[in-house]
């Protein structure tokens, strides 16, 4: 069980369409959005000062998303479709391999919002 989380939100704009649905929906069409990317981060004892982790040791995060995803059409970054819970996904794995061995704490989830009121959520299996 984690005693503490923090969480930190991430944007990018990226456009994409997506496979194999019905003939005249909205989503096989291309468009684009304007993601936001909620990281939490949970720790049962706190780092000095009194962190879960320092914000600003999630900045590689943000060069990621900037360098792979920002103004991309992400059918061209990512291998699977480019649903929010792929991209979710795909995030949580890349923190787990790149920010957590070097940070404190380790990645409760990953949400990924298309718009204000839609978001997909992965929380990696810890068992």
């Amino acid at each position: 069980m984690v005693g503490y989380l923090i969480g930190k939100t991430f944007t990018f704009s990226a456009s994409h369409m997506l496979p194999g649905l019905p003939d005249g929906h909205k989503c096989a069409r291309m468009h684009g959005h304007n993601y936001h990317v909620e990281v939490v981060v949970g720790a049962d004892v706190l780092a000095s000062p009194g962190f879960v982790t320092d914000f600003g040791d999630l900045a590689p995060l943000k060069t990621y998303l900037d360098d792979t995803f920002d103004h991309r059409h992400l059918n061209d970054v990512l291998d699977l479709a480019p649903t929010s819970e792929h991209l979710a996904a795909h995030l949580a794995v890349w923190i787990i391999e790149h920010l957590e061995p070097v940070i404190p704490g380790r990645l409760h989830s990953v949400r990924v919002s298309e718009t204000d009121s839609t978001w997909a959520e992965y929380t990696p299996d810890r068992s």
